[in-house]
């Protein structure tokens, strides 16, 4: 199917993924079908359209944590790193992210939660 998508009208497409990927759930097939869906869906305000924008958001918030924790010379502990790239909500993330310029460790940008 995702083949054939890739060689149908994108106004058509959009249509047709946006109707099978509720079905899809947490399935691993679900990622495989949702890459037609991640070109520029910024016109498009639909739930699929939002969860991948949000997902996107929250993955560059994440690199943006460990980024400046890097930039700081920090050792950066692979539970940390886990527990940041984890991590899907992006008030926590930018409360993270605000830590992250101050805390004296890596560990320390998870205080105060």
């Amino acid at each position: 199917m995702t083949t054939v998508l890739r060689d149908t009208p994108q106004s058509i497409a959009d249509s047709i993924i946006e109707l099978i990927a509720p079905g899809l759930g947490k399935h691993p097939a679900a990622q495989l079908w949702r890459k037609p869906a991640v070109v520029d869906l910024s016109f498009y305000k639909s739930p699929l359209s939002e969860e991948i924008r949000d997902e996107g958001r929250a993955q560059r918030a994440a690199e943006d944590v460990l980024h400046i924790l890097k930039v700081r010379g920090m050792d950066i502990p692979e539970a940390v790193r886990e527990r940041v790239t984890d991590c899907d909500d992006l008030e926590i993330l930018r409360h993270w992210h605000r830590r992250a310029v101050t805390a004296p460790t890596a560990v320390e940008i998870f205080e105060d939660e």
